[in-house]
């Protein structure tokens, strides 16, 4: 998105779609799920957990980390990864907002 367009949307707004995007790929889904079930891991784990290349779970793990929602640590040569619970918190809180918004339609909306 251009940077001239973002100024008519709210930050709240812009964050939420930065982690939308970021949960936008059944990969990164899974890897979620493997850290959440772990509370971290190291990525040489998560390509024995999952069905992908060395170099996809790395690319997403990029993204992950780009919207804030897991953090890495170095070790060595292993990066250790882990949920980052202030964003994770952050992102729960924007879903939680947006959707309780809602309210059926009472009349023939569609």
């Amino acid at each position: 998105m251009g940077a001239t367009k973002e100024a008519v949307f709210t930050p709240a707004d812009l964050t939420l779609a930065r982690y939308a995007k970021a949960l936008g790929h059944p990969a990164r889904i899974a890897i979620l799920h493997v850290l959440l079930e772990r509370n971290s891991c190291i990525c040489g784990d998560l390509v024995d957990e999952l069905p992908l290349s060395q170099s996809t779970v790395s690319q997403h793990l990029k993204e992950l980390k780009e919207a804030g929602l897991i953090k890495g640590d170095i070790d060595g040569k292993k990066i250790c990864y882990c949920i980052d619970e202030k964003a994770w918190r952050h992102a729960q809180h924007l879903l939680q907002v947006m959707f309780s918004s809602y309210t059926s339609c009472t009349a023939s909306c569609c």
